[in-house]
């Protein structure tokens, strides 16, 4: 353990989920011995969010399986912080440094992590609409479970992205009729071209899911309570229970007027130092990436703690003489469980890459393919094929040539 840095005697965290509490975590392993206050604004104590889509939903995990725990003898209450949950921040003095609660109170700080992470979109006009749900929270989870529990049988998802696609394969494990609608031509053809989203899209037609893609939605509609989706084009989809799954958006409406740079996110140096006595971590942060050459931010369970860990060791490094902060540019890993098969990403892809499968086979749904951009590697999406992943990821991270790629690939 190091000592403690001089001036910083009151840390605020604010977002009380894994990124805000892995850097309180590294904080105290730092020597921090001051006060630290979390502000969250959900009641509950710190959870994991990713079994919310997969395990906890289907029922299969209690409560406590996901709380997430601490390294420290003691658990949570070894790290002695001043919890705030249940209340909004709504405001920030960066000059006097201060975080402004909801509730009317203030917080005064030496050093701030900000990790509010982000909100789900919504589709507008579902109103108070009951059995219309997004699922980002314990307490979105607990409603969609209990819808199931009721006996909602039709499920339809509205996106397929990443936590929709989840959604839709637990429901459909569980015995539902699910119906996964997309308006995008494929799904997740942003985010990892149009191939290899083609294939996550045929993963669900294979487990008996309807897929409709390149449709709209136009209304969700119901007497008191969803019935039915109408699409653009006027056809229907009787539903008991929607989820929407169409993104985030990053949590930066309480730093509106604060003078910090909001786009996207909140706008990180390359070592998450925001301003003065401020830093950024997880899902809201956005911070130049050396490696990967552009502005990134990203919604990845590991990323909210190794970012949260990295900012709370910014925030030590600023009130440390002599100290040198240290960039971040981790390799993003990122994985999705559906059906019985495991999907893993780890680096950067986009529909602009050149994709290339390099074991495996896409028909048999156990596959690596690679991803080029320029002469460079720039990242790995495997399906059942965990140890070759590893492999590549280790050439991401050196910043290994589409040719060093191919040639590991071959041996």
């Amino acid at each position: 353990m190091t000592s403690p840095a001089r001036g910083l005697r009151s840390v605020v965290v604010a977002g009380a989920s894994l990124a805000g509490l892995r850097a309180v975590e590294e904080l105290r392993a730092r020597g921090v011995d001051g006060s630290v206050t979390v502000i969250g604004d959900e009641p509950h104590a710190p959870y994991d969010r990713p079994p919310l889509s997969k395990q906890f939903l289907a029922g299969e995990w209690p409560l406590d399986r996901i709380a997430l725990a601490v390294a420290a003898d003691g658990g949570l209450d070894a790290l002695d912080i001043d919890w705030r949950l249940g209340v909004r921040a709504s405001g920030l003095d960066v000059e006097g440094r201060r975080v402004l609660l909801g509730d009317g109170d203030e917080v005064a700080y030496d050093g701030l992590v900000i990790a509010t992470g982000a909100s789900p979109r919504e589709l507008p006009g579902t109103g108070d609409l009951a059995g219309v749900h997004t699922l980002r929270t314990l307490d979105d989870c607990l409603a969609v479970r209990a819808g199931l529990d009721a006996g909602a049988r039709r499920v339809v998802v509205v996106g397929a992205g990443f936590i929709g696609s989840e959604v839709a394969a637990t429901c459909r494990t569980l015995g539902c009729d699910v119906t996964i609608l997309e308006a995008l031509p494929v799904p997740l053809g942003r985010a990892l071209g149009d191939e290899m989203g083609a294939v996550m899209g045929e993963l669900h037609r294979d487990n008996g899911v309807d897929l409709r893609l390149g449709v709209g939605v136009a209304a969700i509609e119901g007497d008191g309570r969803v019935e039915r989706v109408r699409l653009a084009d006027g056809s229907v989809v009787e539903a008991d229970l929607v989820v929407v799954g169409i993104g985030v958006t990053p949590n930066t409406g309480w730093l509106e007027g604060s003078g910090l740079a909001l786009d996207d996110g909140v706008v990180c140096d390359a070592t998450t130092w925001v301003a003065p006595g401020v830093v950024a971590a997880g899902d809201v942060a956005r911070w130049p990436s050396h490696r990967f050459a552009e502005l990134m931010r990203v919604e990845h369970w590991d990323n909210a703690i190794a970012m949260g860990e990295h900012a709370a060791r910014r925030l030590v490094a600023e009130h440390t003489p002599g100290a040198q902060p240290e960039p971040y540019d981790p390799v993003p890993w990122f994985w999705s469980d559906q059906y019985d098969r495991k999907i893993q990403l780890a680096g950067r892809s986009s529909a602009a890459d050149e994709v290339r499968v390099v074991d495996g086979s896409t028909d048999e749904r156990r596959f690596v393919a690679l991803y080029r951009r320029g002469d460079r590697l720039a990242g790995v999406l495997s399906m059942n094929r965990p140890r070759p992943l590893v492999s590549f990821r280790r050439l991401v991270e050196r910043g290994a040539s589409w040719d060093e790629a191919l040639a590991e690939a071959a041996s």
